[in-house]
């Protein structure tokens, strides 16, 4: 199993965080391989963000560091969609908010798209939008058990974030796929 995943979002939505939990559940708490890299603009909010992760069950199905061909792709903010649709394959499965990015620019991907950010709100804050996307993304796809991100996040998140972002992570996942 190798799955390729690509987040891209605004500075300020949790991208970078995202690539970062996903990573440290598969490679530390689900028994998995991952590599990463991310990379932002230079503005601290609001300019392009975005994080790549491979995700595989063996460490040699992982023979570049960089997403190539996404099997996942989430769009949290529409940063150059054009430029992003040319790496996708028609199988992609892409996860966006549909309260920020067109729904249309997806017709011939699988998508999924939810209010996400309406959905964090609910529940807290829009600051946890990145963790209901990666709860349905778990939910959708069975990459690792919902308790692997459970654990990166109390090993990343501060203290006073960590109860409403399993809480969204728990919102996300109960989204019907």
């Amino acid at each position: 199993m190798k799955k390729e995943i690509l987040v891209v979002g605004r500075g300020g939505q949790g991208v970078l965080l995202m690539g970062r939990i996903i990573g440290l559940a598969a490679s530390k708490y689900a028994n998995l391989y991952a590599v990463s890299t991310e990379s932002y603009a230079s503005e601290t909010r609001g300019g392009e963000s975005r994080a790549e992760v491979i995700v595989a069950s063996d460490i040699g199905e992982i023979d570049y560091l960089k997403v190539q061909k996404p099997d996942i792709a989430v769009f949290m903010y529409p940063f150059r969609l054009d430029y992003y649709l040319k790496i996708l394959r028609p199988e992609t499965l892409v996860f966006i908010d549909n309260l920020v990015v067109p729904e249309e620019k997806f017709a011939n991907y699988n998508l999924k798209s939810q209010p996400y950010s309406s959905i964090a709100e609910s529940i807290g804050s829009q600051r946890v939008t990145n963790m209901v996307i990666l709860g349905h993304m778990l939910k959708v796809t069975g990459l690792m058990e919902i308790k692997h991100v459970q654990e990166a996040l109390k090993e990343i998140v501060p203290e006073k974030w960590l109860e409403l972002n399993i809480k969204a992570l728990e919102k996300g996942y109960s989204l019907p796929p």
